[in-house]
């Protein structure tokens, strides 16, 4: 009997489209019913049109629902996937504006800092209301698969109080893996010609790796190649490369000074710690300009805004080009679809879950979301234990998950007080302002988005007559120290 998998938020030409292809290309799952949901009939319609299309040409026997019924696509489901962006960018705008008028500068702004708290904000009563609907109309023993950022935060909410079984998953420990096979490669093969014999490739099938941690602040906490730990000699060797020298200095930095790597890019990793972006005037030290992904500020808005107007201009002629081959070869690294075949035909798949902690990371705490090695087959996902976290990595992680735990609390009562909260634990909102600053900021910010944020209907107007009351103190007048024009 084929399975089905239901997709809320799948009006991404490019992200949704290659998960469809990722499952499709599993020959045992050829005949998967899959179930489309957005809110945007548009780009719904158009990712729909595609692969219809490129099941077609693929001569699979796969059946696509395209609806904007969330209910309905859940209904029966094996497996409920969540894409979402609460708010849209309207929303990831005000994240990232709101902020910087009291002096801090964002590169991202979707996982923690005022940007990913306000983000969590909007989307945990959305997170509880897909769950509720999954526990109603899906299949009993359903996976809910989260890649919705706030990653940790929306899974967080969706097991302590969405109560569906609920798996977060991210690619930055793929993309860290990579980048250390190839600081390997330096160095092994230094003073040796690429052309020559003697010269050795190494990729991640030859790094063996153990990562953990918690959503965007994984750490490589052993890395082998031929036998040996190689997790001392990443610093000579990142130091040493001709790129990552110049577009990773905070993580170099990180590692440097805690002797771990961590997954997340640059960008992101600085806006997560109190160090790199404090100062304007020094954020320039810490990036790199030469792709957003490096710490430029506002940096994944601007990729997003111009995606949105390539996708309204050019997308539609997709339809004309040649649909693609769908392969076993050609499956992405995302983990969905591997999960998906693991569970559904017992074949063995590794990777990097977020998953409630309970023990498994010793000296985090046991009801916070952690990310993990883990393995998948028929039995379902089985995630060893850890142990403890070397103390510097594990001290950085605890500051994030008070702010999380706070976030999520905040999100799901409604409590300003306890947002508020989170917002002046935040290691970067800490380091920039004061509490009168964070505090009127956070009032801001639920006026401006209280369209998404149902559960503040009543304290709105409180945050409005405050705001009115109060001198403004968000009076930076800057539009980020490291802003790049948007193109297009």
């Amino acid at each position: 009997m084929s399975i089905k998998v239901a997709i809320i938020g799948a009006g991404s030409v490019t992200f949704a489209r290659r998960l469809i292809q990722d499952i499709l290309s599993v020959p045992e799952l050829a005949d998967t019913t899959l179930a489309l949901m957005d809110i945007n009939e548009q780009y719904l319609d158009l990712v729909a049109n595609l692969v219809r299309r490129d099941v077609k040409a693929n001569r699979l026997a796969a059946a696509i629902i395209a609806t904007t019924d969330r209910r309905r696509a859940v209904e029966g489901a094996d497996y409920v996937v969540n894409l979402t962006r609460i708010g849209g960018l309207e929303a990831f705008q005000l994240d990232i504006d709101i902020p910087l008028k009291y002096g801090i500068d964002q590169c991202v702004g979707d996982t923690l800092c005022a940007g990913g708290i306000m983000y969590g904000q909007r989307n945990i009563p959305q997170i509880l209301a897909f769950c509720k609907d999954i526990r109603e109309v899906a299949k009993p023993d359903v996976l809910f698969l989260n890649y919705a950022n706030p990653n940790a935060m929306n899974t967080w909410a969706a097991n302590k109080y969405g109560g569906v079984n609920t798996v977060g998953l991210c690619h930055g420990v793929q993309g860290g893996h990579q980048q250390i096979a190839e600081v390997i490669e330096l160095l092994v093969n230094e003073g040796k010609d690429p052309s020559s014999p003697e010269y050795r490739r190494v990729t991640t099938r030859d790094v063996d790796i153990i990562c953990a941690g918690i959503n965007h602040q994984t750490w490589y906490i052993q890395v082998r190649y031929e036998g040996e730990d190689w997790t001392g000699r990443l610093l000579e060797g990142f130091e040493k490369h001709p790129v990552y020298s110049r577009t990773e200095k905070v993580r170099i930095d990180i590692l440097r000074r805690f002797g771990y790597y961590s997954t997340e890019s640059n960008g992101h990793l600085s806006e997560y710690v109190p160090w790199y972006r404090k100062r304007p005037e020094e954020i320039h030290r810490w990036i790199d300009l030469s792709s957003w992904i490096h710490g430029e500020t506002g940096g994944y808005l601007r990729v997003c805004n111009e995606a949105r107007d390539w996708f309204v201009t050019e997308a539609p002629r997709m339809l004309a080009e040649e649909p693609p081959v769908y392969s076993y070869e050609s499956r992405s690294h995302e983990h969905g679809s591997w999960i998906i075949e693991a569970l559904e035909t017992g074949r063995v798949y590794r990777g990097h879950f977020n998953v409630v902690n309970r023990g498994c990371i010793t000296n985090l705490p046991d009801d916070c979301v952690v990310e993990v090695p883990g393995y998948v087959d028929r039995n379902g996902i089985s995630i060893p234990r850890v142990g403890d976290l070397p103390l510097g990595c594990a001290a950085i992680c605890n500051a994030s998950v008070s702010v999380q735990r706070l976030a999520v609390e905040a999100a799901v009562r409604g409590d300003v007080q306890l947002l508020k909260q989170a917002m002046m634990m935040d290691p970067l909102v800490g380091a920039v302002c004061d509490p009168y600053e964070i505090s009127q900021m956070t009032d801001e910010m639920l006026v401006a988005q209280a369209q998404w944020l149902p559960q503040y209907a009543e304290e709105i107007p409180r945050a409005l007559q405050r705001l009115a009351s109060e001198r403004p103190l968000g009076t930076k007048g800057t539009r980020g120290a490291a802003r790049l024009t948007r193109q297009g």
